[in-house]
């Protein structure tokens, strides 16, 4: 469950960058100066067939097949794509780091209107990339954004050598089932090897993921759970070998919030048995927990079992509230699978891993120790949050 951050372009809302051709214009305006903003805190086929909206789109509204490696690709007649690395990395010494490197990507138009101009300039997908480091010993987080026309090379995606990038940030397979990721930033540099180590786990019924109840709230949906990875983690100019586990979503649809549902709460935990949990939950207006919310346990073996909503229960134990947004987040939880017979504590690494970009939204590592049929299990993993410092409604 990913955020569609393609809410606003330096405050421009994509629903009136849409209206209008001028809007448009200035849109590529300002993606021609890529500009960039940081923070520094202390502390089997594709789905070619699908109906299309009413605005041209095509829209996820049943499962279909999805086939490996063409899936791995762009869908460009969808509105809305992702590719989401986050993972946990340490030293030999013991210093822990974790990342997050995302890419977005937004069609402006739909294919029946695609201009057929004969130019490398020629644009009608916009990317944009978030990139954060999460320093545990020096209590830094830091997280940056980028935009760029998905043209001329500057940004894109293509399935077959894999490969996602937005300039100098990029993901792309180097040997079936490994993958290079690097990015640069304002003196921080990461550069990873990821090897998969369970292949593609296709999340919901068949990697179709429903969100509510109108039809076409949905997307696809497949993630990598246990990328083993190791490399290089750089800090003005100081480098710490690491190594630790990635966990990678991709996520393609053209949906929206229903009515009501203002954010959700994602979870992807790694744990010491070699099985995963991911769990998400769709937040209202009225504090209650939308039906659509699920999940996965994958086991150690690859076997999935999906969970739905009253599978799992998602308990506060404490909250931060952010000094530049002032949401109110929560900070450390419980969560508990009963059929599982899964207890899990889970804190973040730090309180403060907030992403204060287009959307505020809070995005960070956590540390996990538990029990699993009584027998002890610890792990560490991410936990993405949005919806707190605003309402998500009506930016999708």
């Amino acid at each position: 469950m990913k955020i569609s951050q393609f809410i606003r372009i330096y405050s421009i809302p994509f629903k009136n960058i849409l209206a209008g051709p001028a809007k448009y214009l200035l849109l590529i305006a300002l993606l021609t100066l890529s500009a960039c903003q940081a923070q520094s805190i202390n502390l089997e086929s594709s789905p070619v067939s699908e109906p299309v909206t009413p605005d041209g789109f095509q829209r996820a509204q049943e499962p279909m097949p999805i086939i490996f490696p063409e899936d791995h690709g762009p869908h460009p007649d969808y509105q809305t794509e992702w590719w989401y690395y986050t993972g946990n990395l340490d030293t030999t010494d013991g210093r822990h780091f974790g990342y997050q490197l995302t890419f977005f990507r937004r069609a402006l138009i739909p294919a029946t209107e695609r201009s057929q101009r004969n130019s490398d300039w020629a644009n009608d997908q916009v990317f944009m990339g978030h990139f954060a480091l999460t320093d545990v010993q020096g209590n830094k987080f830091n997280a940056f954004e980028r935009f760029s026309r998905g043209a001329a090379g500057l940004s894109g995606a293509q399935a077959d050598p894999y490969a996602v990038w937005l300039e100098d940030w990029q993901v792309k397979e180097t040997n079936p089932g490994t993958y290079s990721l690097v990015a640069s930033q304002a003196g921080l540099e990461l550069d990873l090897t990821l090897t998969d180590r369970k292949g593609p786990i296709l999340q919901g019924d068949r990697g179709y993921s429903q969100k509510g109840p109108d039809p076409g709230n949905a997307s696809y949906y497949y993630s990598l759970t246990r990328l083993e990875s190791d490399g290089i983690v750089t800090m003005n100019g100081e480098s710490f070998a690491v190594n630790g586990t990635s966990w990678m979503d991709h996520e393609y649809s053209t949906s929206a919030l229903s009515a009501g549902q203002i954010g959700w709460d994602w979870f992807s935990l790694q744990l010491s048995d070699n099985s995963e949990l991911m769990v998400f939950q769709i937040r209202r207006d009225d504090g209650s927990i939308d039906p659509f919310s699920g999940g996965s346990f994958i086991a150690a073996d690859g076997s999935v079992i999906h969970l739905e909503q009253n599978d799992f229960i998602i308990d506060v134990q404490d909250s931060w509230s952010s000094p530049r947004s002032t949401g109110i987040y929560p900070a450390r939880w419980t969560v508990s699978v009963p059929k599982l017979e899964l207890i899990l504590n889970i804190e973040p690494f730090l309180v403060d891993q907030e992403l204060d970009v287009s959307y505020a939204y809070w995005e960070g590592a956590v540390r996990v120790d538990g029990s699993r049929a009584s027998q002890p299990v610890n792990g560490q993993g991410y936990v993405e949050m949005t919806g707190y410092a605003s309402s998500m409604q009506g930016q999708f």
